[in-house]
């Protein structure tokens, strides 16, 4: 399941190997058969920590979604199995009210067989929380108050999320650190398993925020459990609010489009199933329905990663480039399967039935990608799409940037979905640099909501005119450690490095392709250079803005494309 995150020059299979461990570890520390309760928002990140059947061999029987109400345990089938309840849940208040609920009307229905409730934060524990688990009289019922420190998911050989829904919204608007103390915090772990990073480089307040907390942790933590040789070079820790254009146009790429219309998260995104045709899943297909604790539904999930190696093709290109690409590869395999035409004698004939496997398994994937471009071609060949898109390209050309838009005028009217309004009003205002007060009075009126940030220059006045603060650390090595890691060289017998590139508030897909351009260029500015993205969250404009809002859109869960899953404007 993780062949694909070793694939790359720094191996996060052993980050990935430590987080199982650690998950294991809890559960341990629970005796007996398990029931494991977890927060929905932590079902598809543990998925891609512990496959279901690990969870099996450590006695996890039963799986459930946090809500309030008794648990399905107190009663029925299997109830008197159970000897140890777990709750896995991220430290919020609002969540605890929830576990608090649970266990009361669990413990009202009574029992004649003894069970032991625990609770795991994460990725950290709080001491707010468990004030509160005091304060509405629960405490006492749990065995185990501890903490399960998963900061860092590991989703492809070269990309690590902390997959924080709202990151943005309180490093920015609410001025709450918690998640920058969360980045500190992997960031010191990932310096103790790879070694430490000799150049730290960046830009604006939160990075600067993250980079004098890493040197006091280490300060206060001495250079004892940092005896790794470096496998990184470089560390550019970067702003949200550096560059507030990028995420709001929509994104171009293979996987950007994916992103954009059916929800990429985690690693998996979901499509109606229509579309496919019936066979059997793969493993890690599998492994995702196993983990899930939701309802059945209407759509099928698909990971893509690197693993995929048609995906890891077709990923970062421009979606114009998607259907020769298919083509070529649709020929390639027609042109393999004609070899056993030819294959006359025996040898030949074990040859061919040798690459049958590979030969199936690329099949496959070529009939899945085919269906995804497809869908995705049905939504970019419509009006709505083409029209959004030239207006997009207008504002970032500066065409008519400080007037009153007579596409989002028509868009209010026709009730267009409000997230899809509030992305192209906020497109408009970061690249005029803010509305006029007769604009901005105009869309006010209209839906209440705007968003008015920082301009954007040429690449040359980009590091002396945005906000924040840029920096540079020297961390040097331990006594005794030395930079050995032996380093590749390119076709011209240059260096090769690797840099971490932290996104602090959220990365695009589209981003990332850009940095994975960077990384194939040979005669860059950036010599050879291999780029690792880290990032609080995944994002789009969509689900950026949705973060924003104090009441966010419902969307239903039916795999349809997100255009058609926003509420309308009342």
């Amino acid at each position: 399941m993780s062949s694909h995150l070793s694939g790359g020059r720094v191996n996060l299979a052993l980050w990935r190997n430590k987080a199982r461990s650690d998950l294991l570890r809890c559960l341990r520390d629970c005796p007996g058969s398990k029931a494991l309760v977890w927060d929905h928002q932590l079902t598809g990140p543990v998925g891609l920590i512990a496959e279901y059947s690990l969870l099996r061999e450590n006695e996890v029987d039963r799986m459930f979604p946090l809500n309030p109400g008794r648990l399905p345990i107190a009663t029925g089938a299997g109830a008197s199995a159970i000897q140890s309840v777990i709750f896995l849940v991220r430290p919020k208040l609002e969540l605890i009210e929830v576990v608090a609920d649970c266990i009361r009307k669990t413990e009202e229905v009574g029992s004649r067989f003894h069970r032991e409730y625990n609770i795991y934060f994460v990725p950290m524990k709080s001491t707010l929380c468990c004030q509160k688990l005091k304060d509405l009289q629960v405490y006492g019922f749990f065995k185990n108050v501890g903490e399960y420190c998963l900061e860092l998911l590991p989703l492809d050989s070269d990309l690590l999320s902390m997959e924080s829904e709202v990151s943005f919204k309180e490093c920015y608007l609410l001025n709450d650190f918690t998640t920058m103390h969360y980045v500190a915090r992997a960031l010191m772990k990932m310096q103790a398993m790879y070694g430490i990073i000799p150049k730290v480089y960046g830009k604006g307040k939160c990075a600067k925020t993250v980079a004098d907390m890493i040197t006091r942790m280490r300060r206060e933590i001495g250079d004892g459990q940092f005896r790794s040789e470096p496998c990184f070079d470089s560390m550019l820790l970067l702003d949200r609010t550096c560059d507030l254009l990028t995420p709001l146009p929509t994104q171009l790429t293979y996987e950007g489009l994916i992103d954009e219309f059916f929800d990429l998260q985690n690693g998996t995104a979901k499509f109606p199933p229509e579309k496919f045709s019936k066979g059997k899943d793969s493993e890690e297909q599998q492994q995702q329905k196993d983990l899930s604790t939701e309802k059945k539904s209407d759509h099928k999930k698909i990971p893509l990663n690197s693993s995929d190696e048609l995906f890891a093709v077709l990923r970062d290109k421009n979606f114009n480039a998607v259907g020769p690409e298919l083509s070529k590869k649709a020929k390639t395999l027609s042109a393999i399967y004609d070899e056993r035409k030819d294959a006359r004698t025996v040898r030949a004939m074990k040859q061919f039935v040798s690459k049958l496997p590979h030969i199936q398994l690329e099949k496959s994937q070529l009939a899945t990608h085919t269906s995804i471009a497809e869908l995705i071609k049905e939504q970019t060949d419509t009006d709505v799409f083409m029209d959004s898109l030239q207006v997009q390209q207008e504002f970032m050309n500066g065409i008519d940037t400080d007037k009153i838009n007579s596409y989002v005028e028509d868009s209010i009217a026709k009730k267009e979905p409000l997230i899809n309004v509030l992305r192209i009003l906020c497109l408009q205002s970061v690249t005029n640099d803010g509305f006029k007060p007769k604009v901005f009075d105009f869309y006010r009126r209209e839906i209440l909501q705007t968003l008015v940030g920082p301009g954007w220059r040429s690449i040359q006045e980009v590091m002396r005119l945005l906000p924040g603060q840029t920096f540079e650390i020297d961390q040097k090595l331990p006594t005794g450690v030395e930079k050995t890691r032996p380093i590749t060289q390119d076709n011209h017998g240059e260096q090769s490095k690797v840099c971490l590139v932290f996104f602090l508030g959220g990365v695009t897909a589209a981003e990332i392709a850009a940095l994975r351009f960077l990384s194939q260029q040979e005669n860059s500015v950036y010599g050879s250079t291999e780029f690792i993205v880290a990032t609080t969250k995944l994002l789009n404009g969509s689900n950026w803005i949705e973060s924003l809002m104090e009441n966010p859109i419902p969307v239903r869960d039916d795999g349809n494309p997100r255009s058609s899953q926003q509420s309308r404007l009342r």
